[in-house]
C-alpha cells in the first residue's frame, strides 16, 4: 500500500479522533469501555493538534489510516521524555489498514523528526502490554525495553515503555 505520512489537516481532525478511539476501544485496551474518560482526549485531536504535532498516515486517496502524537523535547504531551528525548503517543491505525505499514511508517516519521532535531539522544514512548503488534513494530525499528521506566497512570494501567537511543555525533 502507497502511504503518505504529513501532519493531520483540521477537515480530519473527527476522522482521526474515531479511528483512535475505536482501535483503543476495538482492542479492548480501556477499563470503562465507551464510558471511559480517556476517550475524550483521544477524540480531542484538535488540541492535540494545536499543543503538539499531529501526524497521519493516508492511502493514494487522501483517506486517513491512522495517526500518531508527535511530543519534541518539552512538549506538554510528553509523558516520560527526558528533555533530551522525544516522545510519541496515542498511534492508532485503522482496523482495515493494519499490517499495510500506516503503523511503522507513522513510528518512522516520529524518529526521524526527532533524529532531525539538535540535541535529542533518543525518542520515547509508553504502551500496553496488550499492544502486542505495536511491540513488534518497535522491536523491527530498535527500540528496547526500559523497564524501570514503566509507570500507572491510574490504578490498574501498567503502562510499559521503550526507548529508541540515537548514535552520538561527533
Amino acid at each position: 500500500m502507497d502511504i503518505t505520512i504529513r501532519p493531520v489537516e483540521p477537515a480530519e481532525y473527527a476522522a482521526l479522533g474515531e479511528i483512535t478511539a475505536e482501535a483503543y476501544l476495538g482492542d479492548g485496551l480501556l477499563d470503562y469501555g465507551a464510558d471511559d474518560p480517556y476517550l475524550v482526549r483521544l477524540r480531542d485531536v484538535p488540541r492535540r493538534a494545536a499543543e503538539a504535532e499531529v501526524l497521519v498516515a493516508a492511502d493514494v486517496w487522501g483517506r486517513v489510516l491512522g495517526g500518531v502524537t508527535y511530543a519534541p523535547p518539552g512538549n506538554r504531551w510528553a509523558d516520560i521524555a527526558a528533555p533530551d528525548e522525544a516522545e510519541f503517543r496515542m498511534l492508532a491505525v485503522s482496523r482495515e489498514a493494519r499490517g499495510a505499514g500506516a503503523g511503522e511508517a507513522l513510528v518512522r516519521a516520529c524518529i526521524d523528526r526527532a533524529r532531525a532535531t539538535p540535541g535529542v539522544t533518543g525518542i520515547v514512548l509508553s504502551t500496553q502490554p496488550a499492544m502486542r503488534g505495536a511491540h513488534r513494530i518497535y522491536g523491527r525499528l530498535g527500540f528496547v525495553r526500559t523497564p524501570e521506566r514503566d509507570w500507572y497512570p491510574i490504578e490498574g494501567l501498567s503502562l510499559l515503555t521503550y526507548r529508541l537511543e540515537f548514535p552520538a555525533v561527533s
